[in-house]
């Protein structure tokens, strides 16, 4: 039997481009109570769902030029900072999936098994707290380079996002192994990639 990944394989058309992509590169929206329409990140909210490219331009197209109202067919408004409102929502849930591997015993912190899991070629992310210091960082952003297996980095959190949703004090250094959690992870956070950069512009030179 074939495992299914958390990537979406059903297929949607996204309402500025008209162009069809696969679920996972696109939001859902569905038109709230009070006319408003609502991010549904889950896709669990009843009604007709609105989809739009996971990215904060798109998002900004489709509010600026009314076209959650056309395609719903009905008085349908965005609110004016419905981009971050979705950055901010997806930050938690990338937030809340790195808690989840900790309690499973999933992640690994601190920097020397960190160093070792891409030594290893385990890691199939590293997230490296935006405030870390530039010397552990660059030691295992080095590691990254050497490694043959495609590791990805994020460097969106600070250390007190990390530590809080954690539990940890000194939340600097992470990875996530390759697996099933670091899939969940993927998916969540390549649609916070729309809205916001995962390495800070001091990093840019890795892009």
């Amino acid at each position: 039997m074939t495992r299914k990944t958390p990537a979406i394989e059903r297929e949607r058309k996204d309402l500025v481009t008209g162009q069809v992509m696969d679920e996972a590169c696109l939001i859902r929206f569905v038109p709230g109570p009070d006319g408003e329409v609502v991010p549904d990140l889950g896709r669990k909210l009843p009604g007709r769902g609105l989809w739009v490219e996971a990215s904060r331009q798109a998002v900004d197209t489709a509010s600026k030029k009314g076209l959650f109202a056309r395609a719903a067919k009905a008085t349908v408004k965005a609110p004016a900072d419905l981009s971050d409102r979705i950055e901010i929502l997806l930050m938690r849930r990338c937030l809340d999936q790195l808690g989840l591997a900790r309690r499973e015993g999933v992640l690994i912190s601190g920097f020397e098994k960190c160093h070792q899991a891409l030594k290893a070629g385990r890691a199939a992310w590293l997230i490296e707290a935006s405030d870390g210091s530039e010397d552990g960082r660059t030691k295992l952003l080095g590691a990254v380079e050497k490694s043959e297996s495609g590791v990805q980095v994020c460097g969106v959190f600070s250390s007190s996002d990390l530590g809080l949703a954690l539990g940890l004090e000194n939340a600097i250094h992470h990875v996530l192994p390759v697996g099933r959690r670091a899939e969940r992870w993927a998916f969540e956070v390549r649609r916070l990639a729309g809205f916001r950069p995962l390495l800070p512009s001091e990093w840019r030179g890795r892009d």
